[in-house]
């Protein structure tokens, strides 16, 4: 090719992604939505990329420059988001108009993550409802009954490590490396993929860039084969997803379910739910050494539960525990699962003005919308001296439902959220049976979140605990009989 024509075709290539860009770019200002000027490229994520704040932050920053609006514009990257920030027409969106914005935006490639795109994440219209009322009756009352035993098998363990090494004297610990694998850690590099592959599909094609290893897929798949070959060869039934996936193989209607199917749902469950979960436990235990009135009270709440079961605690008796629940809820306000819950336009819908004096808004298949859940239980609107750690808000009524969504809201909430729940309230339960709770001099007053997309403090979850000199007794539980 001549100098000249390779020269020509450069400049023209740079001509029309120069205003590609642009047009992207100019999106909300084309419709006159509230956004803040975006740079190019970048959109309005420089600020996370260039570590200069959590993203978290960053949301919550331009949250509070449009008070008086009912959304607002937001840039990931080239990509126009509409964020909601009028409780009134989250509710609507996500529940009255479900069908409309009934799915999500995904985060794993098909082709280079083709077992991790199967999962229920992932799944979109139709497909997702099938999967879901498929996988649901893992999660009746009933089921967390069954799993109640178990978890409290595990707790006990855990807790006996701890009050064994700490001893009386007490020991210092990052809680996270406590409860959560490295492998299933969501920051750093895994955080950045997640990202990318979200914002640049098509990028992250062509380098090949894959959320999770092949060693990571294979050993899940030989898990997950292992376990439907011995229960399909002896017979065996368990209270789980996977026996009511192979309930449904057969079966004429419904989802076509093969080992790379279940795979890809065990594996969401354990790999998002994992990391997730021991993230909202490690604040959690935070807020707990940071305070000791409210340590005293989850203590006093504990005893009378354990008095009142003859140290066997049930699954009702945790269940019922006002104090804990208001804990555990306080914990998920200031710090939810994710900054903010996304959804995809599937029908072309008609939104209100953003402002009093704007023009009602035409959103069309595929645009994309978030509900910025971290910023709305942080509005002072909505929660009166919101950065405050007060478990007595859960206790008094005053908590509007529809502004709290640590686990998201309408049909597509967290199908594990119960699950979640039962896991947090058990730990806590069992480890403030046996242990104190305390500060370390490694502990960052106050918490400073991590320059990254992940929820987590920058310089870890530092405390000390110690083992309980408590009269309440501790007796062994149960699972299926067996000691």
């Amino acid at each position: 090719m001549e100098p000249s024509t390779l020269l020509l075709a450069i400049l023209t290539a740079s001509i029309c992604l120069y205003y590609f860009i642009l047009s992207k770019l100019s999106y909300f200002e084309r419709l006159k939505i509230p956004h803040v000027r975006p740079i190019p490229l970048f959109g309005n994520m420089a600020p996370f990329i260039f570590r200069r704040e959590c993203f978290a932050d960053l949301l919550q920053r331009i949250y509070n420059l449009f008070p008086d609006t009912k959304y607002f514009g937001f840039y990931e990257f080239l990509t126009p988001t509409y964020v909601i920030r009028d409780p009134d027409l989250i509710s609507t969106i996500a529940i009255k108009q479900f069908d409309n914005f009934c799915d999500h935006r995904g985060f794993a490639n098909k082709i280079l993550d083709p077992i991790t795109s199967q999962n229920l994440f992932e799944m979109k219209g139709d497909h997702w409802r099938e999967m879901r009322k498929l996988l649901s009756p893992s999660f009746t009352s009933s089921k967390m009954k069954m799993m109640f035993r178990l978890m409290c098998h595990c707790a006990e363990n855990f807790v006996n490590f701890v009050a064994t090494q700490s001893g009386e004297i007490s020991k210092t610990y990052d809680i996270k490396d406590l409860l959560c694998r490295k492998a299933m850690n969501f920051e750093g590099i895994l955080s950045l993929k997640f990202l990318m592959n979200r914002s640049f599909p098509l990028l992250c094609k062509l380098l090949k860039l894959r959320l999770f290893g092949p060693e990571v897929e294979i050993f899940f798949r030989d898990v997950v084969s292992g376990t439907v070959k011995v229960r399909d060869e002896q017979g065996i039934v368990r209270p789980d997803m996977i026996q009511l996936m192979m309930e449904t193989r057969n079966k004429d209607s419904g989802p076509e379910i093969n080992i790379d199917y279940m795979t890809a749902q065990a594996f969401v469950f354990f790999a998002a739910g994992f990391d997730s979960v021991s993230t909202a436990m490690c604040f959690m235990m935070h807020h707990v050494g940071l305070y000791p009135d409210v340590q005293r009270k989850l203590k006093e709440e504990i005893d009378d539960v354990l008095r009142q079961t003859n140290g066997k605690p049930t699954f009702e008796a945790i269940n019922c525990m006002k104090y804990l629940n208001a804990v555990v809820n306080e914990s998920l306000r200031l710090y939810p699962i994710a900054p903010f819950l996304d959804r995809i336009c599937v029908k072309e819908t008609k939104l209100p003005p953003a402002t009093q004096d704007g023009e009602p808004i035409t959103i069309k298949p595929g645009d994309s919308i978030w509900f910025p859940s971290f910023s709305l239980h942080r509005d002072p609107k909505y929660y009166p001296h919101p950065e405050k750690f007060d478990p007595d808000r859960f206790l008094n009524g005053n908590v509007d439902n529809s502004i709290y969504m640590p686990f998201g809201i309408g049909p597509r909430i967290c199908i594990g959220n119960r699950f979640a729940l039962m896991e947090s309230k058990i730990m806590l339960f069992y480890l403030l049976w046996r242990c104190d709770v305390e500060l370390d001099v490694k502990t960052r007053i106050p918490m400073v979140l991590k320059k990254s997309f992940a929820m987590v403090p920058d310089g870890g979850f530092w405390l000390k605990l110690r083992a309980r000199k408590s009269k309440a007794p501790f007796t062994q539980c149960f699972v299926n009989g067996q000691n």
